[in-house]
Order: structure tokens, then C-alpha cells, then sequence
């Protein structure tokens, strides 16, 4: 109980002063993880989380459901229409490029590691996620091209990776166990087309029957945001049921939900985003205490080049091969090439690897994430608001050419 009352101070406390640390560029997340890791550090830490059993796990993959389905919805569909070319390009040419050049630097940096693993190491390093570098979409001095597309690309390719990752993960707990991965791979593919039909059926029966009623008159908007936390949830119980995954279900149905989120009330989706963040603050929190763990184990500096590589060559060389032609000059190509920030994503994804093999793999796994995660947070967050002024300069410059 001790615990529950400290963890609930902590996020009182950081509602009372969210917007102070933003102007002190502390995002929610960096602070989130400071406060976990002095909360767990020491030989007799306030909190200890264990990690590594069956309750973990479910609850891991609980909180990845409803953050996919809300990432799904929330991308804006304006947003993607006028930029459809270019996120196109990110997610089918440049995400795929990204995942094989992280598999490659493994193979380079790693080469005892087993090939199923490291192309785990890659599913869980590539997906970006804009909340270590959150201020970026509020700069208005950063051009809206940029910002929409870089916004659109992380709602969707988690969701993206998340089967791929599901498919590495077979592999390596088999290659792990000393198992024939393709009979893990025979496995987890059907387990993907269940959650996939699952999602599909629930998100569009959920935003048809929510479209029906709220015309009809027969609820009300507080009534509706209930309904609409229910959704994923939904998703996620009815596909493991059947064998499925639960997260890609959850992710699947928020794609068929969001464009019903036009013909329902503004905040239909508020409850579900305000447990989503308080969800988020948590696996930040738990973060904290993993880089604890890492750091004790002493192997955090080994991982550190892969975690640079990846956050530099293996995305923005592949943005760069995705936009040629696309109408984006080279400056924004290389903003959209660096602003590839690793978050939450690549933490859920991490814990579920970290759950699911055994040592020494498990800890290989977590090392990397938070080496990639970590350099990522410092990086991003440091040079977001340098970004912005650099475009301002450029703005400027621009301005004072034309009129000369």
C-alpha cells in the first residue's frame, strides 16, 4: 500500500508542475524516469518490480493494446492526406530498410549473437515514438510537412512492427530453447491472422453500433468514452481467446475506429487517452528501474555503439533512400532522418522479450533497449528546440535573399 501512495504522489505531484518542466525542456518522460530510478536504486529500494513472471507479461501487453489502439485513432487524418506521399514512402521504404540495416549492424557489432535475436534487437530499436522529443510537434518554426509526417509515421509503425516483432520473438525463444524455429514461425503466423480478423471485426462493429446510438439518441458522451476504453480491451481478451495476439488485435481495431471518431462527440476519446498517459507515466517509471538493473549488470557501455548506429545510419540513411523524388529537400529530409526518436514503443517491446527469453539473451535485449532508449531521450530532447531555431536562422535568411 506504501508503494501505491508514493506512486500516486508522484503523478499528483508532476500534474501540479507539468508545464513548468516543459518550459524547462524535463519532458514527462525524462522525469518519469529520473523519479524510477531513484525510487528502485540502492540494496533496499522503495520499489521493487518484478519483471519476470506471467502477471508482468499480461500486464505489459494490457497497456501495449490500449496504446496502440489509441495511436491508431489518434493520427490525423487531415495529416495524412496531405502528406500521404511521403509517409507512405516512410513506412513501406524506409521502415523496412531501417529494420534490415539494424539487423546488419548486429550481425557487425554482435557477431555471436544468435540471427533470430538480433532481428529482435531490430523490431525493437527501429519504431519511433515523438514523447522523448514531444515539444517538435508544438513548434511552429519547424515547417507543418514535417511535423505531420513524422506525427502520422509514429502512430503507425509500432503497430507495424508489432507483427514482425511477434515473429522474431518466436524465433529466438525457439533458437533459445534449442526448438526448430520454423515450427515457432508456423505458430505465431496464425496467431497474427486471428488478432488481424479479430481487431477488424471489433473495430468496425464498435464504430458502427457507437455511430448508430449516438445518432439515434440513445447515450450520451460520458457513456460513449466508456465504451470506447472497452474497444481495445475488447480486442485484446476475444483474440487471446482464440489463439490470437491481443495487441495487434487492439491495433487492428483502432485503425477501423479512428475514422468513426469524425461522427462521434470531441471527447469521446478522452477517457481512453487520460488512462493511456497515466498508463505511459508508468512504463516510464518501470523504465527507470531497468536502467538501474543494466547499469548494475555493467554491460550498458557494450550496447552503446549499437544504440548510436541505430539512432543515426539505420534511420536517417533509409529516410533518405525513401524520399528521393518525393518533393522533400534535403534539409527537412535530414530533420524528419534525425527526429526518429525511441520510446515507448521500443520499451513494451523489450520487456515482452525481456520476459519471455532467458538469460543471457533477456539481458542482451534489455541492454540494447536501454542503451537506445537512453541515448535517444538525451539526444532528442537536447536538440529538438535547437531544430526549431536553426529553421527560424534559415526562415530569416531566406527572407532577408528574396528581398534583396
Amino acid at each position: 500500500m506504501a508503494g501505491l501512495v508514493a506512486v500516486m504522489i508522484i503523478f499528483f505531484g508532476w500534474a501540479l508542475i507539468a508545464g513548468r518542466l516543459t518550459r524547462w525542456s524535463v519532458t514527462a518522460p525524462l522525469a518519469m524516469v529520473l523519479l524510477g530510478m531513484a525510487l528502485t536504486a540502492g540494496s533496499d529500494p522503495l520499489f521493487v518490480i518484478n519483471l519476470e513472471t506471467s502477471a508482468a507479461e499480461s500486464g505489459v501487453e494490457v497497456i501495449l493494446a490500449i496504446l496502440l489502439f489509441l495511436d491508431a485513432t489518434e493520427v490525423p487524418a487531415k495529416a495524412f492526406r496531405r502528406q500521404r506521399g511521403v509517409i507512405i514512402r516512410l513506412l513501406a521504404i524506409a521502415l523496412p530498410l531501417s529494420l534490415g540495416l539494424a539487423w546488419l549492424a548486429g550481425l557487425v557489432l554482435f557477431p555471436d549473437q544468435n540471427y533470430w535475436v538480433l532481428a529482435l534487437l531490430a523490431t525493437i530499436t527501429v519504431p519511433i515514438d515523438l514523447a522523448p522529443a514531444g515539444p517538435v510537434l508544438r513548434d511552429k518554426r519547424i515547417p507543418a510537412r514535417v511535423r505531420e509526417s513524422l506525427n502520422v509515421e509514429s502512430g503507425f509503425n509500432d503497430g507495424l512492427v508489432a507483427p514482425v516483432f511477434l515473429i522474431c520473438l518466436a524465433g529466438a525463444t525457439a533458437g533459445a530453447a534449442g526448438e526448430p524455429p520454423l515450427e515457432a514461425l508456423v505458430e505465431a503466423l496464425p496467431a497474427v491472422l486471428v488478432a488481424v480478423l479479430v481487431g477488424l471485426a471489433i473495430g468496425a462493429a464498435g464504430a458502427w453500433s457507437m455511430i448508430k446510438v449516438f445518432t439515434a439518441g440513445w447515450t450520451e458522451p460520458s457513456a460513449l468514452r466508456v465504451g470506447v476504453l472497452a474497444l481495445p480491451l475488447l480486442s485484446y481478451g476475444v483474440a487471446i481467446l482464440f489463439a490470437g495476439n491481443g495487441f495487434v488485435a487492439a491495433f487492428v481495431a483502432g485503425i477501423c475506429f479512428g475514422a468513426a471518431t469524425r461522427r462521434l462527440p470531441a471527447d469521446a476519446l478522452h477517457l481512453t487517452e487520460d488512462i493511456g498517459t497515466m498508463l505511459t507515466l508508468v512504463v516510464w517509471f518501470i523504465f527507470g528501474q531497468v536502467v538501474n538493473d543494466t547499469i548494475g549488470d555493467g554491460g550498458l557501455w557494450g550496447a552503446v555503439p549499437y544504440a548510436a548506429v541505430g539512432l543515426t545510419v539505420v534511420r536517417m540513411v533509409p529516410v533518405f533512400i525513401a524520399l528521393i523524388s518525393s518533393g522533400v529537400d534535403l534539409p527537412d529530409r535530414f530533420v524528419i532522418g534525425w527526429l526518429g526518436p525511441r520510446g515507448l514503443a521500443s520499451i513494451v517491446f523489450g520487456l515482452l522479450a525481456f520476459i519471455a527469453l532467458n538469460s543471457p539473451e533477456n539481458d542482451s535485449v534489455a541492454t540494447v533497449m536501454v542503451a537506445t532508449v537512453a541515448l535517444s531521450v538525451v539526444c532528442h530532447g537536447l536538440t529538438v528546440r535547437m531544430i526549431g531555431a536553426w529553421y527560424d536562422r534559415r526562415s530569416d535568411g531566406l527572407d532577408r535573399k528574396m528581398l534583396s
